[in-house]
């Protein structure tokens, strides 16, 4: 099939490369992009066009605060959409309702799909299964969620909720320690008491210079999400706010 990939980042170009492999024709938008994406979408074998008109499908891949603009860009396609986007259920809902009837509702869980077993795209919706046959028998796992058409969105929300928020948590708490004066003694104790921790804040603090200025929209997507539910949005408030500061150090 010929399938239109917005945008080929990190992880788009990732996915593009897999559909690729899959034996599909993987189109992108080359014009106001980037070099590094240039590159990304060499190295996948990606084709520019001038223009998505041709796709039977779209997967948009992008950071979270720019999901709604991209869904714009797209509305009124032909093709089968699928939004892959680290967004609330209720974002999902509204890209949606802007792509109308041939919308899917994805949620990538795991790192780019380079390997086998790391990575599964959530789908949910009328269209779903359609669109996981897109990526049977890949490296990038589809995973077909009953229930509500924007469930894929909703797990995603939970999952990031635990996995980035605990991360930006153990940035919070290293920073209070060192306000405190306190840093070499807290290495120390969770040297003795938590064997690991100080690897995983290492591992925080370099995700989080590196790809923190995106994830402060889904840390306020997942804000949203509990707020919806009922639950307390200020940890994830916190968290955006701590993902925005390591990115401006």
């Amino acid at each position: 099939m010929r399938v239109g990939l917005l945008h080929p980042g990190e992880m788009g170009a990732a996915i593009g490369a897999v559909l690729v492999e899959q034996g599909h024709e993987v189109l992108w938008r080359p014009d106001g992009r980037s070099a590094a994406s240039a590159e990304r979408a060499a190295s996948a074998r990606l084709t520019g066009v001038d223009d998505l008109d041709g796709a039977e499908v779209i997967v948009s891949v992008c950071p979270p605060h720019a999901a709604l603009d991209v869904a714009r860009s797209v509305q009124g396609a032909r093709a089968l959409v699928i939004d892959a986007n680290a967004v609330s259920p209720m974002t999902a809902a509204q890209i949606g309702e802007l792509i109308g009837e041939r919308w899917v509702d994805g949620g990538i869980v795991g790192p780019p799909p380079r390997q086998e077993g790391t990575t599964r795209l959530y789908l949910s919706g009328a269209h779903a299964a359609e669109a996981a046959r897109l990526f049977a028998g890949s490296r990038l796992e589809p995973v077909v969620l009953t229930g509500s058409p924007v469930a894929a969105s909703a797990l995603k929300m939970a999952y990031a909720a635990w996995t980035k928020g605990s991360a930006a948590l153990l940035l919070a708490a290293l920073g209070s320690a060192q306000s405190n004066g306190v840093e070499e003694a807290l290495r120390t104790e969770w040297s003795r008491s938590q064997p690991g921790l100080d690897a995983r804040w290492q591992h925080a603090a370099d995700a989080a210079a590196a790809k923190g200025w995106r994830w402060v929209g889904e840390m306020n997507e997942i804000a949203m999400t509990f707020a919806a539910g009922g639950l307390p949005s200020g940890f994830h408030e916190a968290a955006a706010e701590m993902f925005e500061r390591a990115t401006e150090k």
